[in-house]
């Protein structure tokens, strides 16, 4: 009876009602992605890659902009999360350049090849970012592993029906993924130290400024191609950006980078759903049980990491520092 009691007091503490909110918050981000894709389909009929990433991310951050002054007008960021200028900015430029880096070279991937298998060879970031933290001082475990393993074997199933033969734009979709890997390692050491809000803002200020250059040197825009692509910005602006990379901000507050990559691989599950809901495109037997696959791999994961916090003489390490 002592230890019933005492596993009741473990998963109601607040610490793993924190870590059960910040997968919460991640597998929100990964619907506000996953539908996106819908959206970047048919916004790529009007407007370059640079162009659509520049104005959605400067939507996003422009949408973001009134709470953020909210906030530091009634002085409601508190004193654990608040840094220096210096610190914000220089959190901000780094992890705005890698948003800015892992969008474009998927991107430019995606010229020449698959959506399917540029969905997968990005995904191998699950991978990635469990080996980059060993050089943090962090190790995935190993039911973090095997849910990496499963979650990727998931993505495989889902995202690859046609055979698995690299071109030459994998290359640049494989420098995305580890772009992606150090994005997710680095927000994991730094969104805990900081305002959720403030940092998604200057991560999307940054990536939007800089998409916006690189669109002026090389792609052409017009006030008609805007117009039609108006409500495909609109979402990915305020769906994708405002709501999707703040959710990341503060999940990652509470999740181990390598349990926020597994459940940021739903981003895949959620688009094929949209998909088959709003395009009509088929969801096959093979696609679900990727689906279930990847469920698995995220339970396993979830499961060795509640694990973990909850053994006698172990401190939680997924709480934010008081």
């Amino acid at each position: 009876m002592e230890q019933v009691g005492l596993d009741r007091t473990a998963a109601t503490s607040p610490a793993s009602q924190r870590f059960v909110r910040g997968n919460l918050f991640l597998l929100l981000a990964s619907l506000a992605w996953g539908t996106t894709f819908v959206v970047q389909k048919t916004a790529m009929d009007h407007l370059g890659p640079f162009t659509y990433s520049g104005i959605r991310f400067l939507l996003g951050a422009f949408f973001l902009l009134p709470l953020v002054m909210y906030r530091f007008r009634k002085k409601s960021i508190s004193p654990p999360v608040r840094c220096s200028p210096g610190a914000v900015l220089g959190a901000s430029l780094l992890t705005g350049f890698l948003v800015f880096a892992g969008i474009n070279l998927q991107q430019i991937g995606l010229i020449s090849s698959t959506a399917g298998k540029g969905g997968f060879i990005t995904g191998l970031y699950v991978i990635i970012v469990p080996v980059l933290e060993i050089f943090f001082g962090q190790r995935a475990g190993t039911w973090g592993w095997i849910g990496a393993v499963l979650a990727l074997c998931g993505l495989y199933l889902l995202s690859v029906t046609h055979g698995f033969v690299l071109a030459p734009g994998d290359g640049w979709i494989l420098a995305c993924a580890l772009v992606w890997a150090f994005q997710v390692v680095s927000l994991s050491r730094l969104a805990p130290k900081m305002d959720s809000l403030v940092l998604a803002f200057g991560q999307s200020l940054v990536c939007g400024v800089l998409s916006l250059a690189v669109a002026a040197m090389m792609e052409r825009m017009s006030i008609e191609a805007l117009k039609a692509a108006a409500f495909d910005l609109a979402y990915g602006g305020i769906v994708s950006v405002g709501f999707g990379f703040t959710l990341q901000v503060v999940g990652q507050k509470y999740a181990k980078a390598s349990h926020a990559a597994i459940i940021m691989q739903f981003e895949a599950v959620f688009a094929v759903i949209a998909g088959w809901l709003i395009l009509g495109e088929v969801l096959t037997p093979r696609g679900l049980a990727g689906c279930g696959l990847m469920l698995a791999g995220m339970l396993v994961s979830g499961a060795g990491q509640s694990g973990s916090r909850s053994r006698p003489g172990k401190s939680p390490d997924l709480s934010p520092p008081a």
